[in-house]
């Protein structure tokens, strides 16, 4: 892999000469990821995939106009052209007084080291027991498991360089890898599929390779013999490998792009309650080996802690440099998203919300689109458990759950604290009380 101070002088490169170009700014990304990839399937290798990407992305400014342009090859003679390539494009787009690079006081100069680097030194074959020993574990735990859609083992490092014309450069490597798992299950004439897998940016943290497997059949055998359910309206859990999906709806919702384009259902909810009084979401982008932490985002602002949601009100909307303007509103350092959002978990886990609940759904999938931003109108498939008197009946498919999502959000109950920590959003079960469950009549 390329050496931070290699990548830092490709982007001085092409900032100078964006300069020399005619440029009044220009920002430039570079980034550098290598990876190995093995699955096996049925006892059998199926693929080994290296990947070795790199590319370069610069945007100039001329005025109020700009223009961007991507490369892959690192040669000054490359770099040149793509800044004539950039700033030929440059001339030709409209105006926008909005466009342009984040405020240089914003500029993360001084950034902490967050521990997000740690190369996993793997041999292909050595991938391979491993994965072998994943699938072996999930077709051994049960009888049931007849075949399997394979396990994997992928390990991913990557550097990136950020800089621009206000004299930044920033550059931090990372790492990303995992396990999985998916299997198929039959008895009689049903047969059912479900997967499991394990993340981290340290191998050391990821779950034993077994584990990993064991689990991914068990959740494929409890979804055997699945029934409908007729149309109702019930409590429903959005268990936490599918929670996170609701909070996502909220985040694209109070997004600068989503609000400036009136697209959104959640328009001037700044300082309104949307959720209840006890429901909390904070960022914290520095968490050490996080899978979300980031020292900097897309436009080189620093990231800091932020509430979006106090108190159940809304504090906070996702802004970079161009949203930040079109609002009026101040820069939050999300360009490219959020980093490490935590909703505040409550005491309970799953069971004890199950016990609690008496009667209703534990959606375990969610299926298709479904949810109109602009109204908030939520309707998606979905795969679970139904629960009576505390606990699983039965598994249930071929559900649609209904509602709008600012009453949902509203309705929410309980926080479950068995959190998901797999992803960038982490947060637990979800009970949100009175939904509408459509299936057979």
């Amino acid at each position: 892999m390329n050496t931070d101070m290699e990548l830092k002088d490709v982007v001085a490169q092409l900032l100078a000469e964006a300069k020399k170009q005619g440029a009044t700014a220009a920002e430039a990304d570079v980034s550098v990821v290598t990876g190995l990839s093995v699955t096996v399937r049925m006892g059998d290798v199926e693929t080994i995939e290296y990947n070795k990407d790199r590319g370069v992305g610069l945007t100039v400014y001329v005025g109020d106009k700009s223009g961007s342009a991507n490369t892959s090859d690192f040669s000054k003679r490359a770099i040149k052209e793509t800044v004539i390539a950039a700033c030929g494009i440059a001339k030709y787009t409209q105006e926008d007084s909005y466009s342009g690079l984040a405020d240089a006081e914003l500029m993360a100069y001084d950034y902490p080291d967050l521990d997000l680097h740690h190369p996993w030194d793997i041999s292909p074959e050595k991938a391979i027991e491993l994965s072998m020993a994943c699938e072996d574990a999930a077709r051994q735990e049960d009888t049931r498991i007849t075949n399997s859609e394979g396990a994997s083992i992928s390990t991913h490092e990557g550097l990136r360089v950020y800089g621009n014309t206000h004299g930044f450069i920033g550059a931090y490597p990372s790492s990303r890898h995992g396990v999985s798992c998916a299997v198929i299950a039959q008895s009689g004439e049903s047969m059912q599929r479900d997967y499991w897998y394990s993340t981290a940016r340290n191998s050391d943290r990821l779950d034993e390779v077994e584990e990993v497997g064991r689990i991914a059949a068990q959740r494929t055998v409890a979804r055997l013999n699945a029934r409908q359910l007729t149309t109702r309206q019930v409590p429903v859990i959005f268990s936490s490998d599918v929670s996170s999906s609701l909070i996502s709806s909220f985040l694209g919702a109070i997004r600068g792009d989503s609000l400036y384009r009136k697209s959104s259902f959640l328009l001037d909810s700044l300082g309104q309650a949307i959720f209840p009084d006890y429901f909390s979401i904070r960022e914290e982008p520095h968490l050490k080996g996080a899978l979300g932490s980031a020292p900097f985002d897309g436009e080189g602002v620093r990231t800091q802690s932020r509430n979006y949601v106090q108190a159940g009100i809304v504090q906070s909307y996702i802004l970079n440099a161009y949203s930040a303007r079109k609002l009026a509103m101040q820069n939050t350092g999300n360009a490219g998203g959020v980093h490490n959002l935590i909703v505040e978990p409550g005491q309970d886990d799953l069971s004890v919300m199950m016990q609690n609940m008496g009667e209703g759904l534990v959606v375990t999938e969610l299926m298709g689109q479904g949810v109109n931003p602009v109204t908030g109108d939520y309707s998606r498939g979905a795969a679970g458990f139904w629960v009576e008197q505390g606990e699983i009946a039965y598994p249930v498919e071929e559900i649609t759950v209904a509602g709008n999502l600012r009453e949902m959000f509203k309705e929410i109950a309980v926080v479950g604290c068995d959190v998901d920590v797999r992803r960038n959003i982490r947060v637990g079960s979800l009970l949100v009380n009175g939904m509408t469950i459509a299936g057979s009549q």
